[in-house]
Formats: structure tokens, C-alpha cells, sequence
């Protein structure tokens, strides 16, 4: 339910704050007063395309928020979770249009996207306007309208998504044969690559390996000097290292007998020539290792040569190379079982596509038990509107076949269902969309809304124009009807007429004044009195007299029976 809405600059609205009540609210102004400026703010929150035009001259961004009440809602609890969002019974819906082109969206604070406000609106507000005319006109749109009201919306998401299981089912089937009627060439490709990879047989870390001995190879010269310089320095030259620790262990010998406080020890320097003569040893043993063939060096560069065309073919390092073969392996072990599982496949399609059109005859004949209740009620609301001699009809078109010469498969089952129309005693029924008035039509939205009441789960529902074309009875009909609407919706109606106006539960002023220079809309919520004033003028327009002041009280005395 709609509780509150807050519009700042947005068309001729300067500042607007109001609040809204269970039941049927009604707004009521002299044309071009800004009531469908109303109406074109809230569908701003619903997802509707903004433009810089929306917004106030001489400012920068128009702002449009509302208060929509969703504690009878858990479905849409549970989407707006899914969203992101954390909702409580409350929500915060705020639209921003700014001229810059920042435009913004937010729930409860946090920002959102138009197509989040459009994935949620349809649980929030259901306007119904010339759009509303539009969707009623249109055939696609008629299964919907039958399955809400036969209560059949959540079977047919049952159906919908099985059929989605059964269509990737089939993309699977088809991709699998498709690769198929390329098998052999495919298979000898995969031979081929699987054979290169095994031919050259790398080992994983192999690369590092080989290039830590390439250059040991290549440098095998070098590092035998720089082996040989050392060796001498410390052991085989006459004044090797060794030896000058020889001669400086004597001397600290001879310190200590004359000395024995001084810090250095025998113990010590014997440490320092064992540590001297292991590295002599060390470099010894390193000169009788170290590799000088060249052939060796040769083997190496052509094994890292193949290993590098492997690498850059198949994966770009050995891990990738080995990972690469173990995919080609599994594709060509798949390829050697994709008959069988090609048949397996279209056995299991035949299943399911049996399983649908059960399940789609099943539906298909709830729909046509709900057309017929749809008939019915629909025919009995619209000859109350005063269109006594209408017939309205659901009838179902001839489906397109299948390649079995069957009714071919959709998503929504194998229906389509279209509504059709008579207003005139003596002319056939045909679709509405070719028949239907303007002022025939509004009724015709109407009567469906109020059949509809109960089974929708929309909260609030916006009659702009519902009184298009009709005056008089047909008026005081109308605005019983709304009320019944409002009995299970929060309804806002825009109305030029006393008649419905006079049903409403609670009543809004739309007036238009010039201030400063500039045109401002104001909305206001009548009192009793005011009530009587605004239903007096709306019969009496600009001559006001005690009879028909008396007459706006009668109208709203009989409303409220």
C-alpha cells in the first residue's frame, strides 16, 4: 500500500507531501490542475523512463520518494532480498532526475537500479491508464490476465520451468550432435595434438630443470677457473691461506703462554683451518664435477626449443601442457561416446516432452473451465456499467504444430487465448482490440479489475480516465464498483465526475495557483464540509446554489449506504 509520496520540482509540483489511506482515495481538480502530473510521479518510482523535461524549470533535479506499506507482501519481501535489500514493513523508494544526467535510484537508502524498480512494481502499484488500455488490447497478454484470475500462475511457473529444463536439455542434445556429424575429422585433430603432446613426453618442472643446466653448460669454463683461482688461494699455492693460518696459530700460542687472558684460543683457530680446508676440499671435489660437453649443451638447447613450440601451442607453461592433454583425452574419450549418449539424450527428451504435454492439457483445460467462469463475470460486471447488450467471449486460437503435428510447446504451456467482444445486438464477437470504444473500453478495464480484485496481488491500483466516456448512472455504478475494488486494494482514483467521487473513503483537492511569478500544484485532503464543497462544484461548476449543495450532500449520504 501506497502511505505517503513526497515530490520536489517535478513538472509544476514545487513541493508536495502527501499522505494516502486504506480503501479508495480520490483526487478531484479542474483540468489541467496537475492530477495526472500525480500520476505520472508515481510511475516515476515504478520504473518509468525519466527525462530532463520532468524537471521544474530554473532548477536542477526533480525528486519523487514514497512510502510503500509491505507487510501483507512476502513475496515481494523475499524478491527485494534477493535483491540485496533488507526490508522491514516498510519501504523507501526514492527516484532522482537530474539535469547533469546523474540520475539515481534508491530503496531504503541504498542505491538500485530502474530495472530493480520494474522487477518490483508490479507488487507495488498497478496503474491503470490508456497503457492499462493498451496491455487489455493486446493478445499476448491475455493468457496472463486468464491464468490470475483462474489462480493458475503458479502451475504455469511450474510448467515454465521444466520446459526450460527440456529446452537446455535439447541445446545439449543438438550441441552433442552437432559435434558429431563432425566426429571423425575432430577425432583425428585430437589424435594429432595428443600425439604431439605424448611424442615430446614433458615432465612437469622439466623446463627449470633444463634451463638451470644450460647454464651450468655454457659457463662450465669459467667456473672451472673461478673453482681453480680459489683452490690455490686457500690450499695449493705456497701462500695459501692455510698455510698463513699455520703460522698465525703459532703466534697466538706463543701470545698465551706469555698471556693467557688473551681472547683468542687455540680451539679456535683449529676451528677456523677446519672450516678452511673443508671449502679447499668443497672446491676440489666441484673442479672434478664440473661438466664440459658440449654435445650435453646441445641436447639441452633442443630440448628446451621443443618444450618452448609445446608451451606456446598448448597452454604456455608444462602444467598447462599436461592439463591441455588431459582435456584433449576426455574430448576424445566424449566423442567416442556421443552416440550413445545422443540416443540416451532423445529417450530422456521423449520423456519429458511427454511429462509437458501432460502437464500442458492439464492446464490447457483449467484454462478453459476459467474462461468460461471468466465469461460469465466478466459479461454480468460490464452489462452493470450499462452495456447491456455486450457479449464478451475467451476464445482460443488454433496453435501452431509441431514437427510431430502436434500444438507446439511454449513456455506458458499450448494456449492462446484471446478476447473477444460484442457491444451491438446483432453484430458478431470479434477480438476487442477492434471493437472496443474508448469509453468501452474504460468500462471493460474496470469490470476485468473488479473480477480480478481478488485474485491480484498487486497493493495499490490507480484508475487515471476510468470515467472516459460515461456519465450518470453509469458513473454512480462505476464508483461502487471502485469501492468494491477497494475492499481488497488500496485505490486511487483521478475522476472528473460527483458520482464516483462522492464513494471515495478519503478525498483530495488538486488545485493550481501562481505565486512569485511561477505555477505551483497543490494537493490537499479534504475535510466533511470541504467534501460537500468540492462534490457541489464538480455537479455545479461555476454557479454554486443551496439546491445543489444539497444535492452533493445526498450524493455522499447514499455513497456511504
Amino acid at each position: 500500500m501506497l502511505k505517503e509520496l513526497g515530490i520536489t520540482n517535478f513538472a509544476i509540483i514545487d513541493r508536495l507531501s502527501l499522505g494516502f489511506q486504506e480503501g479508495l482515495n480520490v483526487l478531484s481538480g479542474e483540468t489541467g490542475a496537475g492530477k495526472s502530473i500525480l500520476i505520472g510521479a508515481i510511475g516515476l518510482l515504478l520504473g518509468d523512463r525519466a527525462s530532463t523535461d520532468l524537471i521544474r524549470s530554473e532548477e536542477d533535479a526533480a525528486v519523487v520518494e514514497a512510502v510503500f506499506d509491505i507487510g501483507a507482501s512476502p513475496a515481494l519481501k523475499a524478491r527485494l532480498q534477493e535483491m540485496g535489500f533488507h526490508p522491514g514493513r516498510e519501504i523507501v523508494v526514492k527516484r532522482v532526475v537530474s539535469r547533469s544526467g546523474k540520475n539515481r535510484v534508491y530503496v531504503d537508502g541504498n542505491l538500485a537500479t530502474v530495472a530493480m524498480l520494474g522487477e518490483i512494481s508490479e507488487a507495488l502499484v498497478n496503474i491503470c491508464s490508456q497503457h492499462e488500455h493498451q496491455v487489455l488490447l493486446d493478445p499476448e497478454s491475455h493468457i496472463d490476465i486468464l491464468d490470475e484470475f483462474g489462480n493458475l500462475t503458479a502451475e504455469r511457473l511450474r510448467f515454465s520451468a521444466l520446459y526450460d529444463e527440456f529446452q537446455k536439455l535439447r541445446q545439449k542434445r543438438d550441441d552433442l550432435a552437432a559435434k558429431n556429424r563432425n566426429r571423425a575429422e575432430r577425432e583425428e585433430f585430437l589424435r594429432f595434438q595428443i600425439g604431439e603432446i605424448e611424442k615430446t613426453a614433458p615432465r612437469p618442472g622439466e623446463d627449470a630443470a633444463l634451463q638451470e643446466e644450460r647454464r651450468i653448460l655454457a659457463n662450465a669454463a669459467k667456473l672451472a677457473e673461478l673453482a681453480r683461482d680459489s683452490w690455490e688461494a686457500l690450499y695449493g699455492s705456497e701462500e695459501s691461506v692455510l698455510g698463513a693460518l699455520a703460522r698465525v696459530a703459532a703466534r697466538i700460542r706463543d701470545i698465551r703462554r706469555i698471556d693467557p687472558g688473551f681472547a683468542v684460543s687455540e680451539d679456535e683457530m683449529k676451528s677456523l683451518t677446519i672450516l678452511v680446508e673443508d671449502a679447499a676440499r668443497a672446491l676440489r671435489d666441484y673442479l672434478g664435477k664440473i661438466p664440459s660437453d658440449p654435445s650435453r649443451l646441445e641436447e639441452v638447447e633442443d630440448r628446451l626449443e621443443a618444450l618452448g613450440r609445446l608451451k606456446k601451442k598448448y597452454g604456455g607453461s608444462i602444467e598447462g601442457v599436461l592439463e591441455t592433454a588431459q582435456s584433449l583425452r576426455a574430448e576424445l574419450q566424449g566423442l567416442a561416446s556421443a552416440a550413445g549418449d545422443i540416443e540416451a539424450l532423445e529417450q530422456e527428451l521423449a520423456d519429458r516432452k511427454t511429462a509437458l504435454r501432460e502437464r500442458a492439457a492439464g492446464l490447457s483445460a483449467a484454462r478453459r473451465r476459467t474462461a468460461e467462469t471468466l465469461e460469465k463475470a466478466i459479461e454480468g460486471e460490464i452489462r452493470d456499467l450499462k452495456m447491456e447488450k455486450a457479449r464478451f467471449s475467451v476464445r482460443f486460437r488454433e496453435p501452431a504444430l509441431d514437427e510431430d503435428g502436434l500444438a507446439a510447446l511454449n513456455p506458458k504451456g499450448i494456449d492462446q487465448p484471446e478476447f473477444h467482444l460484442s457491444t451491438n445486438v446483432g453484430e458478431p464477437l470479434k477480438p476487442l482490440n477492434r471493437v472496443a470504444s474508448g469509453g468501452e473500453l474504460s468500462r471493460i478495464v474496470l469490470a476485468m479489475k473488479k473480477v480480478l480484485a481478488r485474485a491480484g496481488s498487486v497493493g495499490t491500483v490507480v484508475f487515471d480516465e476510468v470515467d472516459s466516456g460515461i456519465g450518470g448512472a453509469t458513473a454512480e455504478i462505476v464508483g461502487r464498483k471502485l469501492r468494491d475494488i477497494s475492499r481488497h486494494h488500496q485505490v486511487i482514483c483521478i475522476t472528473h465526475l460527483p458520482q464516483i467521487a462522492s464513494f471515495g473513503r478519503t478525498h483530495y483537492r488538486v488545485t493550481k495557483r501562481v505565486s512569485d511569478g511561477r505555477t505551483k500544484t497543490d494537493v490537499r485532503q479534504l475535510s466533511e464540509d470541504e467534501r460537500v464543497e468540492e462534490i457541489t462544484r464538480m455537479l455545479g461548476g461555476v454557479e454554486i446554489t443551496d439546491r445543489t449543495r444539497a444535492a452533493a450532500r445526498e450524493m455522499l449520504k447514499a455513497a456511504k449506504k
